[in-house]
């Protein structure tokens, strides 16, 4: 059981500034509004548990959780399991956070990176309580309780009363004027130059040319050290009125503040139905509507640019084969074009209904990490990543989201996306090397899904 309040409609972002009062907002931002996949924004704050697994070791709240890191992860939120409760807006409580790329090393045989920086957990998940849910199609705002950590239903009751009162008091308090973040020029530096990206790209093309794989992703690492006083919810306002994308998101980690702008869903469970939408083909919009339409045109019928699509679509249907019932696993998109503020991609969508007895950790499990931001075979890909990389994606193409307590779970791949611990800025973006690729244009590419997140920090309001 939950509880509800229906409460004005507030803007997510100003709901957002007030939440930030209290420790641990999560603010997962449908920023570029859609029908389907950009309806709902949810926000929380004041988590009541913080799960962590890192070096082997999972936590909640500090204290060792033995057993792998998702049976760790399940059998923390396993008190707070609740039946699906339909017609809310949105999960009736949640864990909210990320897996990073790496936890992969930790599900499946492939090699570790050479270098890792630090910043962040290989899963990082607060533990919420009270969600608001602001759906900006109707207009309206609701609040969801559940009352948890109480168990006891009279409990559970009268903390779900207490916490409804004071979120809404909050969301209702008077406006504060936002602090606005100053543009910074910062000195971003790239664990590749473009000589060395393009000779890495030659290096995948000869391990496609000898057999060993059809794709992998390379990815750059930028990093940039920040200012005193830099304001990471200002430059998130920022990030997401200059590349506004249907899975936004901004975390507050104690110490780690994660800023996305992600087009792409990794996995979506509802009920037992399961959704992917993975991107492949990615073109920069031109100002001229004439020209735009004539990109979007091209890039739609770019036979590499759909051969690498398509070549993704067959690994994920693989991938949720192991875990949706025989049969239903389906592909009712193939290679759509989807436009975005500053950028055109290639999106497809694969669907599937998970077997008996498997739940939305045991897709996570199998699929981890997406496809689309690996290669094909992913194993094997994932290893060349890891040799050509040399250094840790940590959160870059890992996953970032929700794990309902009803058991569903929404998730975007981490791209476009900032993480940053006060010191420092790191921003990563890749793209997908096929026998096809023409290196100086995979390195440019990598250039354009960078630079609408590099304006964020550097035009002025």
């Amino acid at each position: 059981m939950v509880w509800t309040r229906e409460i004005p409609f507030l803007d997510p972002v100003a709901a957002a500034a007030r939440l930030a009062r209290l420790p641990g907002l999560a603010f997962l931002d449908s920023a570029m509004l859609h029908d389907t996949l950009g309806r709902v924004s949810v926000l929380a704050a004041d988590p009541f548990g913080r799960f962590r697994y890192r070096d082997g070791r999972a936590s909640l709240d500090g204290r060792t959780v033995p057993g792998p890191p998702l049976a760790a992860l399940r059998a923390c939120l396993a008190p707070y399991r609740l039946a699906p409760a339909p017609g809310l807006p949105a999960f009736p409580g949640a864990a909210i956070g990320y897996f990073a790329y790496d936890l992969g090393a930790s599900l499946e045989r492939v090699d570790p990176p050479a270098r890792r920086a630090g910043m962040t957990d290989d899963i990082a998940f607060n533990l919420y309580d009270t969600l608001l849910a602001v759906d900006h199609g109707r207009g309206t705002g609701r609040l969801i309780a559940t009352g948890f950590p109480e168990t006891d239903p009279q409990a559970r009751r009268a903390r779900a009363e207490e916490r409804l009162d004071a979120f809404a008091a909050l969301l209702a308090a008077p406006a504060e004027p936002l602090p606005e973040q100053a543009p910074v020029t910062l000195a971003w530096r790239s664990n590749f130059s473009r000589d060395a990206y393009e000779i890495a790209v030659e290096k995948v093309r000869s391990y496609i040319r000898a057999g060993d794989i059809y794709q992998a992703n390379i990815a750059q690492r930028f990093a940039a050290d920040l200012p005193p006083g830099f304001d990471p919810f200002a430059f998130y306002r920022r990030l997401r009125a200059t590349n506004p994308a249907t899975f936004g998101a901004y975390l507050d980690l104690n110490g780690v503040t994660v800023a996305s702008s992600s087009p792409e869903r990794f996995l979506r469970v509802q009920g037992r139905e399961v959704e992917t939408r993975p991107i492949k083909g990615t073109v920069r919009r031109d100002a001229d509507p004439a020209r735009d339409a004539e990109i979007a045109a091209a890039l739609a019928r770019n036979p590499k640019e759909r051969a690498e699509n398509i070549m993704i679509v067959d690994l994920l249907r693989n991938d949720l084969s192991r875990v949706c019932a025989p049969g239903s696993v389906r592909v009712p998109v193939l290679c759509g074009l989807e436009s975005y503020a500053g950028i055109h991609h290639l999106v497809s969508v694969v669907t599937g209904t998970l077997r008996e007895g498997m739940d939305a950790l045991d897709l996570i499990e199998k699929t981890f990490p997406g496809g689309s931001i690996t290669g094909a075979p992913k194993l094997r890909a994932m290893d060349i990543i890891t040799e050509i990389e040399g250094d840790a994606r940590e959160l870059y193409c890992g996953a970032i989201g929700a794990i309902g307590f009803d058991g569903s779970l929404d998730t975007s791949i981490a791209i476009r996306t900032v993480v940053m611990d006060g010191r420092q800025a790191v921003l990563q973006a890749g793209g997908g090397v096929t026998l096809l690729s023409d290196p100086a244009a995979e390195y440019e590419e990598t250039l354009t899904k960078a630079a609408r997140v590099f304006a964020a920090f550097e035009e002025a309001p």
